[in-house]
């Protein structure tokens, strides 16, 4: 595991594929898409097959578009379903995606994206096409991801017969920045940071946060979708290496009430294509803020209610949503300001940056940074002015009711296909259809009998 990612540079097709798979003696071969909730499918392939999905796609069952979490299938989508007979859809796989999976000797992964007509509705594509509309403006995009993650000493058996109740973290207790939390633990902290590193997706920054076995892990920045595909890879191979090791991790925004949530908050910052300087950095400006900095983040304000679905895109993302709990709950920026949904980090010319802290640890990270860089080019693209920023706490009551977000994920995708901006960014079917799946989602919820409705109204009501 402390071997380093090999070079992939110059792969571009197949035959360099070829050269690259007898070089690093790679015997088995694994190729999966990312779907709407951020969960990587995929399957492994012969080099046969391989050869051929890299040479002219390959197919893959709509049925990933068009079902759940739980593989439930979603019964108002338009992209898939039994009017469609699940056919085959065709996906590309992407060779800038190509790694070496650490824990899988010899195995490679590819990530592909949906194409042809199912294009319209891929995260993956429709952050590619937001990239790629930057890149019109004259833009590279820099982003990464840092994520709260909890840790338990349980296994999927475990947690379904205790029912997801009494589950046993790794640490007790509130223990924030604890050396000794780390230091107990530190063969596992080298392990993850050794296995990421091996996987090209180095984190930066691990420690312990507020809360029984919580970590916080950022991701070193990449170039545009690099960034999102580092962070889907993280969240994945986290989980699969915690389940090796007899411990579960989750990312979910919120488990218990007694917590903070679970953060995936996204840096993001823009270059100037043709000087490579950053393009959020002035000098003797307020904050250090330049004038598309300033549009960009109002961008980002005028448009975070519209595009919230996209974010918080399930039913516990708006548990975490709440005063006082390290989360975000209206539209709104500040300078260094960790209450706000954007904060403005004055960080110098290489490192000044917009921090997306609305984005939960559950967040598909394919949209998350669409929806942030779409509002923000948004914002340039109108001139927007800037709001003034909110001075110490967001939560206070006025200046939290400036600018309310969304409540529920049921709001939120009503305020999603409502939006002309989505629809202007992103396209009609992909609105229509991601907008769908959330209220799918939302149906499957209230049709659920939860405990707190058994304890609140079974004896007394």
């Amino acid at each position: 595991m402390k071997d380093s990612q090999p070079s992939t540079e110059g792969v571009t097709n197949v035959a360099e594929l070829d050269r690259w798979i007898e070089r690093e003696g790679i015997r088995f071969f694994k190729i999966g898409i990312f779907d709407v909730d951020g969960v990587l499918r995929g399957k492994y392939v012969d080099l046969q097959k391989l050869r051929s999905a890299v040479d002219k796609g390959f197919g893959f069952c709509d049925v990933v578009l068009g079902w759940d979490l739980h593989d439930e299938l979603f019964d108002r989508v338009a992209v898939s379903g039994w009017h469609t007979g699940y056919r085959d859809a065709p996906v590309r796989l992407d060779l800038n995606s190509l790694r070496r999976i650490p824990l899988e000797e010899d195995t490679l992964l590819l990530i592909g994206s949906f194409s042809g007509d199912y294009a319209d509705v891929c995260p993956r594509t429709i952050l590619s096409r937001t990239i790629e509309r930057a890149a019109g403006m004259g833009f590279g995009v820099d982003a990464a991801f840092e994520y709260e993650f909890f840790l338990f000493d349980e296994t999927p058996h475990s947690i379904r017969a205790k029912g997801y109740r009494d589950l046993q973290p790794v640490t007790p207790g509130m223990f924030g920045y604890s050396v000794i939390r780390d230091s107990v633990h530190a063969e596992f902290n080298h392990d993850l940071l050794e296995l990421m590193e091996a996987f090209d997706c180095a984190i930066e920054g691990l420690h312990a946060e507020t809360g029984p076995g919580v970590l916080e892990a950022a991701i070193r920045y990449s170039r545009g979708l690099a960034a999102a595909d580092k962070a889907a890879i993280f969240k994945t191979f986290t989980k699969v290496f915690a389940q090796r090791a007899e411990l579960m991790a989750t990312f979910m925004s919120k488990w218990s009430n007694d917590y903070p949530g679970q953060s995936g908050h996204l840096h993001i910052s823009l270059a100037d294509l043709s000087t490579g300087q950053n393009a959020f950095h002035a000098e003797n400006t307020p904050h250090s803020m330049s004038e598309t900095m300033q549009q960009f983040v109002a961008g980002q304000v005028r448009y975070l209610p519209e595009l919230l679905s996209m974010v918080c895109s399930t039913i516990n993302s708006y548990r975490r949503l709440v005063p006082g709990m390290w989360a975000p709950t209206s539209s709104n920026w500040g300078v260094e300001n960790r209450t706000t949904a954007i904060r403005v980090i004055p960080a110098g010319p290489n490192g000044q940056r917009s921090e997306y802290r609305i984005a939960p640890a559950d967040a598909n990270p394919y949209l998350a940074e669409a929806a942030a860089l779409a509002s923000g080019l948004r914002g340039i693209e109108e001139g927007l002015e800037l709001p003034d920023p909110i001075l110490g706490s967001a939560y206070d009551a006025e200046q939290s009711m400036s600018s309310p977000l969304p409540t529920s994920l049921a709001e939120a995708s009503a305020a999603l296909r409502g939006s002309s901006m989505a629809r202007e960014c992103f396209g009609d079917a992909f609105v229509d259809h991601f907008a769908a799946t959330r209220e799918w989602e939302d149906r499957e919820f209230r049709k659920a009998v939860s405990n707190w409705d058994l304890e609140r109204y079974f004896e007394i009501i």
